[in-house]
């Protein structure tokens, strides 16, 4: 443990799930926090992307049980997530913080169509990049997109925020005796067939040696974790 961050470039996927509060899609206290959140990121010198789910408004997957096409569902996700991206940003320049979003679909006004090359110059200027409506193509979830830009953009690390504070054996929401792992290899994740992220998201971050820190969206978290400190679960393919 140190007082000093261990990345120096992260990608940070926040759950849209984390950013609502009862049937208000948008907690504007909650998007306040975060933005305060990421600042104190930026001003330990780490740079920052983020990817910003979109199931405080609507999931393709569950969209597709409600009668609707799977292919559609997925792009009013998708455009859900450009909803979430436009909301932070806001409330980051409202702070003080530099941001530009970049979304998988040509949305003119809202956003640039993803550059990979545009989106390394925002970061190394000290801009934190939103990275919006997933990979821009159906069937592929957020966490997908999510390791995907990490991968691209060189991130030390791919940072997930959920509901709970790590990984664990069965949700501990549900069952008081689950077990949170502090570590554990891809393929350890893989075999136990524990619900990290999809599969597709998983070979991704394997792959391209990209460590995992999953650890719950709360108030002040993130900062501790950066620095070593707190309760989360790092995967990564060391023994």
């Amino acid at each position: 443990m140190t007082d000093d961050p261990q990345y120096r470039r992260i990608l940070l996927k926040v759950s849209g799930e984390g950013l609502m509060t009862g049937a208000e899609a948008l907690d504007r206290e909650k998007l306040y926090r975060l933005a305060n959140e990421i600042k104190n990121v930026r001003q330990m010198g780490v740079e920052l992307c983020l990817v910003v789910g979109g199931g405080n408004f609507f999931r393709g997957a569950q969209g597709a049980l409600k009668g609707f096409d799977r292919v559609t569902g997925d792009y009013i996700g998708m455009l859900a997530t450009v909803m979430n991206a436009l909301a932070l940003a806001e409330i980051l320049e409202e702070n003080g913080v530099s941001s530009r979003i970049f979304t998988a679909l040509a949305i003119e006004g809202v956003g640039e169509v993803f550059n990979r090359k545009r989106a390394l110059t925002a970061l190394k200027k000290g801009a934190v990049v939103i990275f919006a409506a997933g990979t821009g193509s159906p069937f592929f979830t957020t966490d997908t997109c999510a390791a995907l830009r990490a991968s691209e953009m060189k991130c030390d690390a791919f940072f997930k925020s959920t509901q709970v504070d790590g990984i664990y054996d069965k949700d501990p929401r549900k069952f008081s005796d689950a077990k949170r792992y502090e570590h554990l290899t891809y393929a350890e994740a893989l075999a136990k067939k524990l619900a990290v992220m999809d599969l597709t998201a998983m070979s991704l971050a394997e792959t391209n040696h990209l460590p995992v820190v999953v650890f719950k969206q709360e108030e002040g978290i993130l900062t501790e974790v950066l620095c070593g400190r707190g309760t989360f679960t790092v995967m990564d393919d060391l023994q």
